[in-house]
C-alpha cells in the first residue's frame, strides 16, 4: 500500500541522481521526436500535392523508408551495440536532422517549381529520389536514437532505483512521442492550410537546424550526470571486446584440432571432410550480422508478443501517409485532419497514464491481453464505415474509429516493450530491439506496397479491410501468449468467488 502512495517525483527525489537529468532525458527526447513527428504527418501532403490523384507518391515513399528500416534495422541494432554511447548520440542526432533539412528544402523546390514534372521529367524524379533517401535516412538514424533512449538508457537508469521507476519512465517517455503526436501536425496543418505548403517544408528545415544543438547539449548532460550510463557504455565494449578475442581463439585452435584428428592414425574420409566444409559455411553464414541478429531474436522467450506488435504495423488504420492522403483527396481540410490526428494523440497520452495503474494491478501481460482486444474492438468503427455511403460520415468514423483504437494500442506497446526489458538478457538487448523495429517495418513495407498495388484512393476499403484482418491475428497471436505462460485467460475462481459473495450480501440484506 506505502509503495502505491508513492508519487514519481518522490521515486526520483530518492533516486541515486539529479531528478533534473531525467527531465533533460525527457526534453532532448521531445525535441528529437519533434521533427520527424512533424515530417512523418507532412510529407503525405507533400506527396499528394506534388502528383495529384495518386496514392503513388506517397506509397513509394512509405515502402523506400521502410524497406530500409526492414533490411538495416538489424544492423542499426548491432551498430548500436558496438558504439560508445557518445559514439551513437552524435551519429543519431547529426543524420536525423541533416537528413530532415535536406527533405524540406527539396520539398520547397519542388512546391515551387510546380510544372517541373512536365518541364524536365528526370530532374523531377531525382528530386523525388533525394527526398525518398532523405526520408529513409532519418528514419534509420531516428531508430538509433530510439534503440539508445528506449531499449537502453531508460534500463540502465533505473536499475538499483526505487521499484517501478521503470514503468513511469517508459509511459513518460511514450507519452513525450504522442505529445509530438498530438501538437506537431497540428502546427503543420494550420501552417498548410492557412499559410501554405511551401512554408511549412521550409518550417521543417528551420526547425531541425535550430534543434539539433538543444538536443545535443540535453544528452550529453544527462550522459555525464549519471555515472551508470558511462559505466554501462565501458561494460558493454569491454565484453564485445573479450567475445571477439575469444572467437579468434576459437578460431585460430580449429586448425590444431584437425592436425591432432590427423596425427591420431585416422584417415578422415571424403565425407568427412565434406561435412566439415559445409560445418564451417555455415557457422560463417551464422556470423553474418543480419542473419546472427535474427537468430538471437527467434531465441527469445518474447518472440510472440514481439510478432504481435509487428504485424499491427500491418496497417492503413492510422494517421499515416496513405490514410492522410486519402483523407486530403476525399476533400478532408488539412487541419481538420490534423486535430484528428492530434485528438488520437491526446487518448494514446492518456493511455500512458492509464498503463502504470493497471500494470501494477493486474500484471504486464493481463495489461496487454486487455489492451489488444480494446483495440480490435474499437477498429470495428472504420470497417462499419466501409458500407456508409456519406463520404463525410464515413471520413469522421474512420478518423474516430482509428483514434478511439489508439488507447489499446499504446498500452499494448508498454506491455510488450516492457516485456522485452525484463525478459530479454542485457548482452541482445540493442540486437533485439534492432531485429523488432525491422520487422515492424518489413509489415510497414507490405502495406505501402498493398498502396501501390491498390493506389486508386476509391479502393482504400480494401486497404483497411487487409489491415483490421492483421489486427485480428495479432491479437490471436497475443492471446496464445498470455495463454500459453499464465495456463489460462479469465480468473474463473475469482468470478465465482465475487459472484457468490454478492449472493450472501444479498441474502443478508
Amino acid at each position: 500500500m506505502e509503495k502505491r502512495l508513492l508519487s514519481p517525483q518522490h521515486d526520483l527525489d530518492q533516486s541515486s541522481f539529479p531528478p533534473y537529468l531525467v527531465t533533460y532525458l525527457y526534453s532532448g527526447h521531445f525535441l528529437a521526436r519533434w521533427g520527424a513527428r512533424m515530417w512523418e504527418f507532412s510529407v503525405g501532403l507533400y506527396m499528394i500535392s506534388i502528383w495529384p490523384e495518386s496514392l503513388l507518391l506517397a506509397a513509394i515513399y512509405g515502402v523506400v523508408e521502410s524497406s530500409s528500416t526492414a533490411l538495416l534495422g538489424p544492423i542499426i541494432g548491432q551498430l548500436v551495440d558496438k558504439l560508445t554511447y557518445i559514439q551513437v548520440l552524435r551519429l543519431w542526432l547529426l543524420t536525423q536532422n541533416l537528413s530532415f533539412i535536406v527533405a524540406g528544402a527539396t520539398v520547397t523546390v519542388l512546391l515551387s517549381y510546380r510544372d517541373l514534372k512536365a518541364v524536365n521529367f528526370s530532374a523531377f524524379v531525382s528530386l523525388i529520389s533525394i527526398i525518398n533517401v532523405s526520408g529513409a535516412v532519418g528514419v534509420l538514424s531516428t531508430l538509433a536514437g530510439t534503440i539508445l533512449i528506449e531499449r537502453e538508457w531508460v534500463v540502465v537508469i533505473s536499475e538499483g532505483q526505487p521499484p517501478g521507476l521503470l514503468t513511469r519512465m517508459n509511459s513518460v517517455i511514450r507519452r513525450v512521442d504522442l505529445i509530438c503526436t498530438l501538437f506537431a501536425p497540428v502546427v503543420s496543418g494550420f501552417i498548410i492550410s492557412f499559410v501554405s505548403l511551401r512554408a511549412s517544408s521550409m518550417a521543417l528545415g528551420l526547425l531541425n537546424t535550430v534543434f539539433v544543438w538543444f538536443q545535443y547539449w540535453l544528452l550529453v548532460s544527462v550522459y555525464n550526470g549519471i555515472p551508470a550510463l558511462e559505466e554501462s557504455s565501458q561494460r558493454r565494449l569491454i565484453s564485445k571486446a573479450s567475445s571477439s578475442m575469444g572467437d579468434e581463439t576459437e578460431q585460430d585452435s580449429s586448425p590444431l584440432v584437425g592436425e591432432i584428428s590427423g596425427s591420431s592414425g585416422k584417415d578422415p574420409s571424403t565425407s568427412s571432410a565434406e561435412s566439415n566444409r559445409q560445418e564451417n559455411i555455415a557457422q560463417k553464414i551464422s556470423k553474418v550480422p543480419i542473419i546472427s541478429a535474427w537468430k538471437v531474436y527467434l531465441e527469445q522467450e518474447v518472440l510472440l508478443p514481439g510478432v504481435s506488435l509487428a504485424l499491427l504495423y500491418f496497417t492503413v488504420l492510422s494517421f499515416g501517409t496513405l490514410m492522410t492522403a486519402t483523407l486530403e483527396w476525399q476533400g478532408t481540410p488539412a487541419f481538420v485532419i490534423g486535430i484528428a490526428r492530434g485528438v488520437s494523440a491526446t487518448i494514446g497520452i492518456a493511455a500512458t497514464l492509464v498503463y502504470p495503474a493497471l500494470q501494477s494491478n493486474i500484471s504486464t501481460i493481463r495489461t496487454g491481453l486487455w489492451s489488444i482486444w480494446s483495440q480490435w474492438s474499437f477498429l470495428l468503427i472504420c470497417v462499419a464505415s466501409v458500407w456508409v455511403k456519406n463520404s463525410l460520415v464515413s471520413a469522421y468514423m474512420l478518423m474516430g474509429g482509428v483514434a478511439a483504437s489508439r488507447l489499446g494500442l499504446w498500452m499494448f506497446d508498454l506491455a510488450v516493450i516492457q516485456q522485452m526489458q525484463d525478459e530479454v538478457p542485457e548482452s541482445d538487448r540493442c540486437v533485439v530491439g534492432g531485429v523488432q523495429n525491422s520487422l515492424q517495418s518489413i509489415l510497414d513495407l507490405l502495406a505501402y506496397v498493398m498502396g501501390i498495388l491498390i493506389s486508386n484512393p476509391q479502393d482504400f476499403w480494401k486497404l483497411m479491410v487487409m489491415s483490421f484482418l492483421a489486427v485480428t491475428l495479432s491479437t490471436m497471436l497475443y492471446t496464445l501468449h498470455a495463454y500459453r505462460v499464465r495456463k489460462h485467460l479469465i480468473h474463473r475462481e475469482k468470478i465465482f468467488c465475487s459472484a457468490h459473495f454478492s449472493t450472501r450480501e444479498g441474502g443478508t440484506e
